[in-house]
């Protein structure tokens, strides 16, 4: 008799223990890299990263942070439901004439606790020509 109880309130516990699933937020960005392509300098450099908390508990993202001062992430405040999307604000400082490769990481309470997203692009200077516009020009003309 004592057999047949354990084994039966083994049974259940077991069954209790399979019943209930995990709570976790899951995050699913639109796309984990923007490129700027060609802009010029002084353009807007502001860009946004879409993302679904596709979990089943509320996703908060505890930390926004790039790889240099130059570009400045911004989080959202509250946390996201399941099933809300979400933005993660980019600004980059487009006066930095130069290719633009930059990481920015999120952590959150997701069951992928760190991603990291890829800005790329150029910014050009329009006033300035390179040395290689002046020979074509001046090869054109001869």
């Amino acid at each position: 008799m004592k057999n047949i109880i354990t084994i039966l309130f083994i049974g259940v516990m077991s069954l209790g223990l399979t019943a209930q699933e995990k709570k976790v937020a899951k995050i699913e960005f639109k796309t984990d890299v923007i490129d700027y392509g060609t802009i010029e300098k002084g353009a807007d450099g502001v860009r946004t990263f879409e993302f679904t908390n596709t979990g089943n508990a509320p996703l908060i993202i505890s930390n926004v942070k790039s790889t240099c001062g130059c570009t400045i992430p911004k989080k959202p405040k509250g946390p996201i439901m399941p099933g809300e999307t979400g933005e993660i604000e980019v600004k980059y400082n487009t006066n930095l004439v130069r290719p633009i490769r930059k990481t920015i990481t999120v952590l959150s309470n997701a069951d992928t606790p760190t991603v990291a997203l890829k800005i790329k692009g150029l910014v050009v200077d329009p006033s300035k020509t390179s040395v290689l516009e002046k020979k074509k020009k001046s090869s054109v003309e001869q």
